[in-house]
């Protein structure tokens, strides 16, 4: 490898902590650094996909994550609102050695932070800005504290912060019209539910997805449905169970007895982002949602942004530190195409799930022939495909 570099991540979501876990094992001086006084999740379920999964088997992180994940088997399907069955998901690569999983997010959190190492993570630390000049960045955060390194990585989300320096001006996000409420129910408040499957049913304007998370022990819900109050972006607003539960009356029973079980729920608005018109500027780059913020309706903004973290460690495992930026541009070149169709697809998907078709027969012909898409997706390797990039450039 070339010389290790100092590089500063900010932060601390799947993505940074992802990142920081590759580039450290490739070497680098990693600081990731994060504005909340302590990371966590509340309440929230998170999917990582085949494509994920493999990445974080490259990382040493498969068996971690596996033990406390719940992983989505035969039997996973797609149903009408009404509960008529429409088709099976399809939950693994064309190989079957990686598949899907469903993880509550703090553990998922857990394990990265854990792995990269909290003496790399400083909490509490809030960006405010940052300049560079050929040789360096300097990051200036909140209380006067300042910080240097030879390259940044913004992976700060849909509002990123490092973004502005990236490419200021930017309208707002683009909101999808769309609330989610999620939370999690014990599995043994449902006997009679079918364990280690994820299921989605789907209605006019409205779709509900359970998986199952911790190793079957709790069930992971989502429902989405349309609002035309002012959204919010929030991992923890507090939503309102009765609201829930009358969004969603009249669907299959199964929906209304895993709805009787809830004791609260939270929710979250959904906005996603055009293409930027670029990621890199000198020694800063984006990853993860600072990126490519994308709809959840294909399950892959966190399997994304593993993917982003180990392109990112494998074109800079070949840079010198005066060799950043152009090392940077490649990375961006290869990730670019790919997370634009993802994006894309993740608007489209939404709309098959909300029924947005005169003709729903179209709509589950397209839901039963989507295995093309979830094998492109999930065959992919990104670290492969840096390899290659290096290899030729």
């Amino acid at each position: 490898m070339a010389a290790p570099m100092k590089v500063a991540i900010i932060g601390a979501g799947i993505g940074g902590l992802s990142a920081g876990i590759a580039l450290s094992q490739a070497g680098h001086e990693v600081t990731v650094y994060e504005q909340a006084r302590a990371i966590g999740e509340v309440g929230a379920g998170i999917g990582v996909a085949p494509n994920g999964l493999r990445m974080y088997e490259r990382l040493g992180l498969r068996g971690a994550i596996e033990a406390v994940a719940a992983r989505y088997a035969d039997g996973s399907s797609y149903f009408r609102a009404d509960g008529e069955p429409i088709g099976e998901m399809t939950t693994a690569d064309s190989s079957g050695q990686y598949f899907t999983l469903g993880l509550h997010r703090a553990d998922l959190v857990d394990v990265l932070a854990t792995a990269l190492g909290r003496e790399r993570l400083r909490t509490g630390h809030r960006l405010e800005s940052l300049e560079q000049t050929a040789t360096d960045v300097t990051l200036r955060f909140a209380e006067a504290r300042k910080e240097r390194a030879d390259l940044v990585i913004g992976a700060d989300g849909i509002h990123s912060v490092v973004r502005q320096a990236v490419v200021p001006g930017l309208p707002s996000p683009t909101p999808s019209g769309s609330i989610a409420y999620r939370g999690l129910v014990p599995a043994s408040d449902l006997p009679e539910w079918p364990r280690g499957v994820g299921q989605l049913w789907m209605g006019e304007g409205k779709h509900f997805l359970t998986y199952p998370v911790r190793g079957g022990e709790l069930i992971n819900y989502v429902g989405f449905v349309p609002s035309h109050e002012r959204l919010k972006e929030s991992w923890s607003a507090v939503g309102d169970v009765d609201r829930l539960r009358a969004d969603f009356a009249g669907w299959d029973p199964r929906v209304g007895r895993l709805l009787d079980a809830v004791q609260s729920t939270f929710w979250w608005g959904l906005y996603d982002r055009e293409p930027l018109p670029t990621w890199t500027s000198g020694r800063v780059t984006l990853l993860g949602d600072a990126a490519h913020a994308m709809l959840p309706h294909l399950g892959q903004g966190a399997n994304q942004a593993v993917e982003d973290a180990m392109v990112l460690a494998e074109v800079l495992s070949a840079a010198e530190p005066t060799a950043v930026e152009s090392a940077l541009e490649r990375y961006e070149r290869l990730r670019r195409e790919r997370t634009t169709a993802v994006q894309r697809g993740a608007r489209d998907n939404g709309r098959r799930y909300d029924s947005g078709y005169d003709d729903l027969g179209q709509r589950d012909d397209e839901i039963r022939g989507s295995k093309g898409l979830r094998l492109w997706l999930y065959d992919y390797d990104a670290q492969q495909a840096a390899r290659s990039l290096v290899a030729g450039s």
